[in-house]
């Protein structure tokens, strides 16, 4: 949790950083040209998937399997070893952006704009596998703060590189699909910042020199490791990067059977992935606490102690649930200011597209909760089942109901929701096989869902009030009546989640200066009533 709550500030550092990107992106390029980066922008995310989320979570359970050893040599060789084998899956993966772009844009994103787009991805690939080997490293260490520090060096400068980029190119007159191209070559940028970080970082804090002699594996066993654990992972994680690319085709073509045009199809399926950026929002808080999870429960399994990893993926789901649902919910009842404050003047689908996606953000975040405990158990295979049942019932929703015209763009987020469900339960059912002690689903979702239903309650509630007084006929006032009912909802949230006990005072401990403000709000432990 300390080392999740360090990552967290680095979270809300990127979010910001991130918004500072992506909504003025969005309002130059319009909604087809933020449809053409988006899709290009997924494609990138397929390789980098396949390359960084299942090696780094490998080697850092192995770091921390070493690490609650006392086996520092395995630690220091586990480490090199990585690096080659990083460094070979991403010159390959690059090569394949580089040289088979205009395939991928063509045939795949059936967009041929976007060719120069995946082109301009191709050096970043490279350079990210890099960098995750470094922070795979420090994170199995149980050390999150260059985690923390590197990605924001890595946000802030491709949020500069990229926007400057972007606007000279619209100002100097060339076509959106160079502006996007443009746009994404900030995050090359970003990343090379982002690897000199992490170079100058190891070397300071964890020299190589006389760790190198002392019990090891083998070359062979560490690789064939690496793979093992990271290839499911990778493969699962993949999976949604996968689905998220072919989503412009889906549903593109499904609303074109359902007889709208080229254009209004791509304006749909624009405004779609204007508030797709709004509901990966929870997930993004929710990577540190899964990031920090792996090495916690793969270092208490090393160490033969069960138990401790059971508590700890039962507070660590908990955790997940007050943090995520909240979230989720103060999408779903403020969509309308929120997207109209975002992104004005764009297709009134937006607000209802949120409210949806809203609720399908809590089923992402507790499925990447899931995942992560059940790969910090040795269940590194399970998710993939789970992921590969629930992506298949999201593409058969999808392409049975936007087809239908009263139905059109709404279809993609219910098909969202429905696939996300499914693989939360089964993720579920695999834990309760994986543990002997099974998460207690009321402790883990019946308190968090009633503090989240009454925070949404007094949100809207003040909104419409809000709305009644001062009225919302422009952006401003929309503005400040969102942002009071957003200051009623934490309020309302922080005191019913402090009296629920949905977090005690043990979990305040866990966490940097935690315990003074435990102290100050005279919160209770799970055990004590009142």
């Amino acid at each position: 949790m300390h080392g999740a709550a360090i990552l967290t500030i680095g979270v809300m550092i990127m979010k910001v950083l991130g918004a500072i990107y992506k909504v003025p992106l969005a309002n130059i390029l319009g909604d087809y040209g933020y449809g053409l980066f988006l899709a290009t922008y997924n494609v990138y995310n397929i390789f980098f998937t396949l390359s960084t989320a299942g090696l780094p979570v490998a080697l850092s359970r192995l770091i921390a399997e070493a690490d609650a050893n006392g086996l520092e040599a395995r630690k220091e060789k586990t480490f090199r070893t990585a690096i080659g084998t990083f460094a070979g899956i991403g010159i390959l993966f690059s090569l394949i952006l580089f040289f088979g772009n205009e395939w991928l844009a063509e045939v795949y994103l059936r967009k041929p704009d976007a060719a120069l787009s995946v082109r301009a991805m191709a050096p970043a690939i490279l350079l990210v596998c890099l960098v995750s080997a470094y922070r795979g490293y420090c994170q199995g260490n149980g050390n999150m703060i260059p985690t923390t520090v590197d990605e924001v060096l890595e946000v802030l400068f491709k949020v500069i590189s990229g926007l400057i980029l972007a606007g000279a190119i619209v100002k100097a007159g060339y076509d959106l699909p160079v502006a996007s191209a443009g746009a994404i070559l900030g995050v090359s940028i970003g990343s090379i910042v982002s690897l000199g970080y992490m170079i100058v970082y190891k070397r300071r804090n964890y020299p190589s020199a006389g760790v190198r002699r002392g019990k090891t594996d083998s070359t062979g066993k560490i690789i064939r490791d690496i793979l093992r654990i990271g290839i499911p992972i990778s493969l699962g994680a993949s999976i949604m990067a996968i689905l998220s690319s072919l989503d412009p085709g889906i549903c593109e073509s499904r609303l074109a059977a359902a007889g709208f045009s080229k254009y209004e199809a791509g304006v749909l399926y624009g405004v779609y992935a204007k508030v797709q950026t709004l509901f990966n929002l929870p997930a993004a808080f929710m990577t540190p606490l899964t990031i920090a999870i792996v090495p916690a429960v793969a270092g208490a399994m090393a160490r033969g102690n069960k138990a401790e990893a059971e508590k700890t993926s039962e507070d660590a789901m908990r955790i997940a649930s007050v943090i995520s649902m909240p979230m989720g919910i103060g999408l779903a009842v403020l969509s309308e200011p929120i997207v109209n404050v975002l992104y004005p003047n764009s297709n009134a689908a937006g607000p209802k597209l949120l409210s949806i996606m809203g609720i399908a953000s809590f089923f992402i975040c507790l499925v990447l909760m899931e995942n992560a405990i059940l790969q910090a158990s040795g269940k590194e295979r399970l998710p993939m089942v789970a992921l590969v049942s629930g992506s298949v019932l999201k593409i058969v929703i999808n392409w049975i109901i936007i087809a239908i015209p009263s139905v059109n763009i709404y279809g993609a987020p219910i098909g969202t929701l429905f696939g996300y469900c499914c693989m939360a339960v089964l993720d579920y059912v695999f834990i309760r096989t994986a543990l002997k002690e099974n998460p207690h689903l009321g402790k883990v979702l019946g308190r968090p869902l009633a503090c989240s239903l009454l925070m949404g309650g007094a949100a809207y509630g003040v909104y419409v009030m809000c709305s009644r007084l001062v009225g919302t006929s422009d952006r401003l006032r929309m503005l400040l009546c969102m942002v009071l009912a957003v200051a009623a909802g934490v309020v309302v949230y922080g005191v019913a989640v402090i009296f629920s006990r949905a977090i005690t005072s043990e979990d305040m401990k866990l966490i940097p200066g935690g315990e003074k403000i435990g102290r100050l709000l005279h919160m209770k432990s799970a055990g004590k009533e009142g």
